[in-house]
């Protein structure tokens, strides 16, 4: 029997911002059982829900259009579908919308390899020019080590910045628009970037909210579009 692979676009903000992957994870499974949707099980010792997620957001990182598969094994008009998900989520982690892609498809964490984030910085005295001369300063050296849970990792930037920051002033800060190349070897956090950038002693500037607005599929000949 086949599968119904509906794709839902949802966000994580506010206070759920704070949640883990795993926890996202629960909370959506939950949503999709209070929904009461005919979700598929997987096969074996341990059945569990089919589903399937795009890239893991850090936690703290809001999402404005994060992405998840939800294996249907019958067939559920998307609309319904979406409007059954919305009542039965929190609206901080709320469906936005729905549809059905093919099974042929690429898996969501291994095809979404590019991320489009937002960096509002604050730090008193700060100025659009000063944010853009240190990031600049960063991608000039090439590569950045960056320690997390006890490992290092180095990024090669002119590969994990596919297009150069965008540097602007808004009400209350500077905001960092950045572009991210994902892949399995890990991506590049916005806020180890940031934090590279600046010297607590010359340039203080702290990172107070980070969002990531997209999340694109990178095709073999470089042009980028949503999973949805």
């Amino acid at each position: 029997m086949r599968d119904f692979r509906l794709r839902v676009c949802y966000r994580k903000a506010g206070r759920l911002r704070f949640l883990s992957h795993l926890e996202v994870v629960h909370a959506l499974e939950r949503a999709v059982r209070r929904a009461k949707l005919p979700y598929s099980v997987t096969k074996g010792f341990s059945p569990h829900m089919k589903i399937a997620f795009g890239p893991a957001l850090p936690v703290g990182t809001a999402g404005e259009r994060e992405y998840v598969d939800v294996f249907l094994s019958g067939y559920t008009e998307p609309e319904e579908a979406l409007h059954r998900l919305v009542k039965a989520s929190p609206e901080d982690l709320a469906p936005v919308e729905a549809r059905y892609v093919a099974e042929r498809e690429p898996a969501l964490a291994a095809a979404a390899t590019i991320a489009y984030y937002e960096v509002r910085i604050e730090g008193e005295g700060l100025t659009e020019q000063e944010v853009r001369s240190a990031l600049e300063r960063v991608v000039a050296r090439g590569e950045l080590s960056v320690e997390h849970k006890g490992k290092t990792k180095v990024f090669d930037l002119p590969h994990s910045l596919p297009k150069e920051p965008c540097v602007r002033s808004s009400s209350g800060g500077i905001v960092v628009e950045l572009v991210v190349r994902m892949g399995q070897q890990g991506s590049l956090r916005p806020d180890a970037l940031l934090t590279a950038a600046f010297d607590p002693a010359t340039r203080p500037g702290v990172v107070a909210t980070t969002t990531r607005r997209d999340t694109l599929i990178e095709s073999d000949e470089g042009v980028w579009s949503r999973p949805l």
